[in-house]
């Protein structure tokens, strides 16, 4: 070993790195680390650990059993029981996951393109929307991709063996992280430079290794509770409904956006497509023929074989179009990006730096098209807003039945979340749709008080086609909430409360005597959706 390389290795070796990006993107968090808990987390991922906690279960009794894997749950539930029942501790441990993930993409990209890239790819990716949300959300995703990248490191590093495990740690997080040993599988069977049949077999069949672990799950899943997936109407809505060539076309369409194009990555796709057409610059950090190195061709291939299988994969299943599915593959994206501009630019650092800036743009500023609010901060608008609406209720309406919809049903109904002390009754519709809105009033003597809320971000698109709204209502629940003003007069009540906070709105509504108003809107219910638009 060179002196160089002794020097060297002790500062950037993952004992000593791994403290410093936790202490980093802690610091970086600390202000969202208290927030309650947000849709999924409350709908499924916390009491699924509560569940594990107390009835020592590992298919969820209390919350929809979607057939997710448990090592998930089983982290969250001894962090709680150690700890405590609060958010800030669930957040505090995934952003150990994070911090994880992080080090391997650094320890990943400084062996493919050198320190300089590995450094602008980590602080990119810890700041880009989506893996910064993510980084203190309890979703399985955060797991899964943390190991995946740790995998996907160490099979690059040709260290096989522990990628399995890393791969199997990843499956046993979310089954979806198969999709990473199985594109390993596939470009292990692809003929290589000297190579036999045999070899490639054998390769084949070593990444193939973390799908005994899912195997085994599925089929005590299958011995728990008579099914091997999730509940019938998990299933339905992440599997038979989106087996649809035309959903698919669409979903692919959209899958290309968020992992290319969306919360300001279209910038750094388009900085990368620039450098293209620019020599590699020449100078002394060059190799043997003074060139900048690049990423070798062979492992691009790779990278761009997983991000094709997510792509695929998560087009043909899945009911809702979440970015975070995407997470493993966001930081192999930046990671090629970083490393063009690198190569290409001679004064890389001003552009790398730019991306870094658009990312955190896009963190504090809504896009002009549809997103999730978890794709940037606006889920902490939300969280806030149902946090002041929930303490409403316990201060004005402790003894009333609360006409609303989910994941407000789970806030309002377990108190380990961080929104009540004490449960409510209610009542539930699906969402605030004009629809929902005729069930709502057909139910009025069985409530006293209505909370209605934003359940999607209400973003005018730049560019609007009718089709693509019916398409988007037809295969990805796409829809609008009535306005509360309408829904004080349809439901005959009154707004005692209102928050809002750019595209994120709460109301609570009293029950009152029908007036004029709601009557002829009644009768027409739809000039309540042309109203609100």
């Amino acid at each position: 070993m060179t002196t160089s390389q002794t020097n060297e290795q002790p500062e950037f070796s993952f004992r000593r790195l791994y403290p410093l990006i936790f202490v980093i993107i802690f610091l970086l968090h600390a202000p969202l680390l208290r927030l309650p808990f947000f849709w999924d987390e409350a709908g499924f991922y916390v009491p699924a650990a509560y569940d594990l906690a107390h009835s020592h279960t590992l298919i969820a009794k209390t919350t929809l059993d979607t057939g997710h894997p448990p090592l998930s749950a089983a982290y969250l539930a001894l962090w709680f029981t150690l700890s405590g029942w609060k958010p800030a501790v669930a957040r505090v441990a995934m952003l150990l996951l994070a911090a994880f993930a992080l080090t391997n993409v650094f320890m990943l990209a400084r062996k493919l393109a050198g320190t300089g890239v590995a450094v602008a790819t980590t602080i990119a990716t810890s700041v880009y929307p989506i893996f910064f949300v993510q980084s203190s959300l309890t979703h399985a995703d955060l797991m899964a991709a943390a190991f995946t990248l740790w995998g996907i490191r160490l099979y690059i590093e040709d260290r096989v063996w522990p990628a399995q495990l890393a791969f199997c740690l990843a499956v046993l997080s979310k089954e979806t992280a198969v999709i990473t040993p199985l594109a390993f599988a596939l470009w292990g069977i692809l003929p290589h430079r000297d190579d036999t049949g045999q070899n490639r077999f054998r390769r084949a069949a070593i990444a193939l290794i973390p799908v005994l672990p899912l195997l085994a799950w599925l089929l005590y899943h299958h011995y728990a509770t008579g099914r091997f997936f999730g509940n019938a109407d998990f299933y339905q809505y992440n599997v038979t409904q989106a087996l649809n060539p035309l959903r698919f076309v669409l979903a692919l369409v959209q899958r290309i956006w968020h992992l290319f194009g969306t919360m300001n990555m279209l910038a750094l796709t388009a900085a990368t497509a620039v450098a293209m057409f620019f020599s590699p610059v020449i100078d002394s950090t060059g190799d043997s023929t003074g060139e900048r190195p690049r990423i070798a061709i062979p492992v691009q291939l790779q990278f761009g074989l997983i991000m094709l299988a997510h792509l695929l994969a998560f087009s043909l299943l899945g009911g809702a179009l979440l970015t975070r599915y995407l997470l493993p593959v966001y930081p192999l994206v930046i990671m090629i990006g970083m490393s063009t501009l690198h190569r290409r630019i001679g004064r890389w650092e001003w552009p790398a730096a730019l991306m870094v800036i658009v990312f955190v743009l896009a963190l504090f500023f809504d896009p002009p098209y549809r997103f999730a609010p978890e794709d940037n901060l606006t889920y902490k608008d939300f969280v806030d807003l149902h946090f002041k609406a929930a303490k409403f209720l316990e201060q004005h309406e402790q003894n009333a039945t609360i006409l609303t919809a989910w994941p407000a049903t789970d806030e309002l109904t377990r108190p380990y979340l961080g929104y009540v002390k004490q449960s409510f009754s209610f009542v539930q519709v699906q969402d605030f749709t004009v629809e929902e809105m005729i069930k709502a009033r057909q139910m009025r003597s069985q409530y006293q008080v209505a909370y209605l809320f934003s359940t999607k971000v209400d973003v005018s698109p730049l560019i609007h086609s009718e089709r693509w709204e019916k398409l988007n209502r037809r295969f990805f629940g796409s829809h609008v909430d009535v306005p509360p003003e309408f829904a004080e007069e349809f439901l005959h009540g009154r707004i005692k409360f209102f928050a809002s906070s750019k595209t994120e709105w709460v109301a609570i509504l009293e029950m009152d005597q029908p007036s004029s108003v709601a009557s002829s809107i009644g009768q027409n219910p739809l000039s309540i959706q042309t109203e609100g638009r």
